[in-house]
């Protein structure tokens, strides 16, 4: 009865694990556009229905550390602990749609809308208008 039993339990955390790896909620690195560096560990996660993502930890290649660009209450703060991504709504399993997002290069916000590609790849798009327009990033899975 017990090699059944942890046969069941090994099976059911194997079942958790890889819907965790199916969810877009978690922990990303982002590679830079121009030089496909890792610049920092975003956290994807929902609050009160909508999707949001904070900058939760610079890496070493990052060069750029507070958002001098940016305008209002971001203006001149820390990009380690920023919000910048806000409202994204879901769409279906695996893509939401609606949001924003900042790009502390810049400090313009965007219109946003992600997707998980694959379980370790989340494409980021913003645009401006028509999303035909914009640009695509992609995020990695960071395990945890």
């Amino acid at each position: 009865m017990t090699k059944m039993y942890a046969t069941f339990l090994f099976i059911v955390a194997c079942n958790l694990h890889g819907i965790a790896q199916h969810s877009i909620i978690g922990l990303w690195k982002n590679l830079d556009d121009e030089d496909g560096k890792e610049k920092s560990h975003i956290r994807v996660y929902e609050e009160k229905g909508f999707l949001k993502a904070k900058v939760i930890k610079l890496l070493p290649a990052a060069t750029l550390k507070v958002c001098t660009k940016c305008a209002g209450p971001q203006k001149d703060k820390p990009i380690e602990g920023m919000e910048i991504m806000w409202g994204l709504k879901k769409k279906n399993d695996v893509e939401y749609e609606g949001g924003e997002i900042l790009n502390p290069k810049n400090g313009k916000i965007y219109s946003c809308k992600i997707n998980l590609e694959k379980d370790n790849r989340l494409k980021v798009h913003g645009y401006l208008g028509f999303s035909f327009i914009g640009k695509s990033q992609y995020w990695l899975r960071v395990q945890e």
